[in-house]
């Protein structure tokens, strides 16, 4: 995609609040019948697409993947949803903060299966958005130790996201599409990439290592 031509990218073998006229604001980083389980082999850091490349905290080195966070067998209007749809492999949950169109931020619940993702609102119990895995083409991050990343999906919208997660989210997507379909999902780097926040507009995140953190510029193109 032309959009993602300078941006450096990771393939993944088998083997081992900003306003809405444009002008940017400044985040600082500092701080029944269905089977839920991890990824395969997500506990390994050689087979994540981070490796040689992405800046690292140390929490996150030989953090042990689980999987399911908020114990959705727990939660019947999840397991509804899922069920609807006749989704019955459930690769990861937990709640993440989702960047709107016009500039908020929201806490959602993201749901990875073995064919789609899910994004919920939890105060509404409302299923919000459901991705094929199919078309999903690229993950964007920064090269920094941050919580952003950018799923990028050409057909539609695409969805900036924040999460002290994101190792396990980005190697579930890259495993999960993997098995799905045999497509090697592609791992963007870069301190600046572009996401299509909406329809008709586009958004570009810029990363700077500052002292004691990254700090993160969210602006409309």
């Amino acid at each position: 995609m032309e959009r993602f031509k300078s941006q450096r990218r990771v393939q993944i073998d088998d083997s081992p609040n900003y306003d809405g006229d444009g002008s940017p604001e400044t985040l600082d980083k500092d701080n029944g019948g269905m089977r839920l389980r991890p990824s395969e082999g997500n506990a390994r850091d050689d087979q994540e697409p981070f490796m040689g490349v992405k800046v690292r905290r140390k929490t996150s080195f030989h953090r042990e993947y689980k999987g399911d966070y908020i114990d959705v067998r727990s939660h019947p209007y999840l397991m509804k949803v899922l069920q609807k749809q006749g989704d019955n492999q459930v690769l990861f949950a937990d709640k993440v903060l989702k960047f709107t169109g016009s500039g908020k931020m929201k806490r959602r619940i993201l749901l990875i299966t073995d064919f789609a993702i899910y994004i919920v609102d939890p105060e509404t119990d409302a299923l919000k958005r459901r991705i094929a895995l199919a078309a999903v083409d690229t993950i964007c991050l920064s090269e920094l130790s941050d919580n952003f990343f950018a799923i990028i999906i050409p057909t539609e919208y695409d969805l900036l996201m924040a999460s002290t997660r994101k190792t396990e989210i980005v190697t579930v997507l890259v495993e999960a599409t993997k098995s799905a379909s045999n497509y090697d999902l592609e791992v963007a780097f870069s301190n600046s990439f572009e996401y299509h926040a909406g329809a008709e507009f586009v958004k570009e995140v810029q990363f700077e290592e500052v002292e004691g953190g990254v700090k993160t510029r969210i602006v409309r193109k």
